[in-house]
């Protein structure tokens, strides 16, 4: 099975497969409950129908544009590839994709229709992941009138970033919530961080980012630790902390935080699931999240 499917009416099975065997997809034939099936195992879906029947077969299914899969409807003419659903996030090039079959992208994204590049394909361009997704709302829109500065930072840094600018990290799967005690010394953070990783069967090529609280922000143990890990650590306010769900009991409540390492993980991770409950190594506390 692929990440791309065509999904099609007998009737247009043959313009199907000519379109599956470019893009080198899958076909499968429609019946009421198809886009149910495969809206959460596949990345890219093409219709070959009626937009009017993909909308309303999709409503319902719908969850968030970052988890969502790619939609384009194309013409049963072939004439037209129309993403629907997920235009940043892989059905703006998919449609552009199948320009190479004759068809006509059209393009709805404010961006890409005049001619500029979204957060998200710059992140895509770039490999990297957006570790503030909320940013690219304000982000996308001030490109709409003027070109936005890149810059570029190489580590061990910290920064200081507002809610309207966006933040591309590597790409990973994964996110570490930290909490240790005062004076902790680096190779004990190293350590804790590797041992979780290692019992979760998890590289440390797949960590997204490393978090913490802001209130450990000149823990110079830590910050020093990250850096051996060649990972990104990010410090994280009390309130993003406090506004986590699903988190165990913590001691640190006598700081005014829900907890440390699970909030932390869990606050900036792309699935909101713990895949590792808090562990304490020696003084070190470690969880993680996808």
């Amino acid at each position: 099975m692929t990440d791309t499917v065509v999904i099609t009416f007998p009737y247009s099975r043959l313009e199907a497969e000519r379109i599956a065997t470019f893009l080198g997809a899958d076909v499968v034939e429609y019946n009421p409950d198809i886009f149910t099936t495969v809206f959460t195992g596949r990345k890219r879906i093409i219709a070959l129908m009626s937009m009017g029947i993909v909308v309303r077969k999709i409503a319902s299914l719908l969850n968030d544009k970052w988890t969502d899969p790619a939609v384009v409807v194309v013409s049963p003419d072939l004439r037209y590839a129309i993403p629907v659903l997920g235009g940043h996030h892989g059905a703006n090039e998919l449609a552009k994709e199948l320009a190479g079959l004759g068809m006509q992208p059209v393009i709805t994204t404010a961006t890409e229709s005049r001619g500029r590049d979204s957060v998200e394909t710059i992140a895509e361009r770039t490999g990297t992941e957006i570790l503030n997704r909320d940013s690219t709302r304000q982000v996308n829109a001030a490109l709409l009138n003027a070109d936005i500065p890149v810059h570029a930072v190489q580590g061990p840094a910290i920064i200081l970033a507002g809610p309207d600018v966006s933040i591309l990290l590597k790409k990973g799967e994964y996110t570490v919530g930290i909490g240790c005690r005062k004076g902790v010394e680096s190779a004990e953070v190293v350590d804790a961080v590797r041992a979780a990783l290692a019992e979760n069967v998890i590289s440390e090529a797949d960590v997204l980012v490393y978090a913490t609280t802001a209130q450990k922000i000149n823990e110079t143990g830590l910050v020093k630790a990250v850096g051996v890990l060649s990972g990104n650590l990010i410090f994280l306010d009390d309130d993003t902390i406090n506004a986590q769900a699903g988190t165990g009991p913590s001691r640190a409540s006598k700081i005014g935080l829900l907890g440390v390492a699970e909030p932390c993980a869990l606050a900036i991770s792309k699935r909101k699931t713990l895949v590792m409950i808090k562990k304490v190594y020696g003084r070190v506390t470690v969880a993680i999240a996808r």
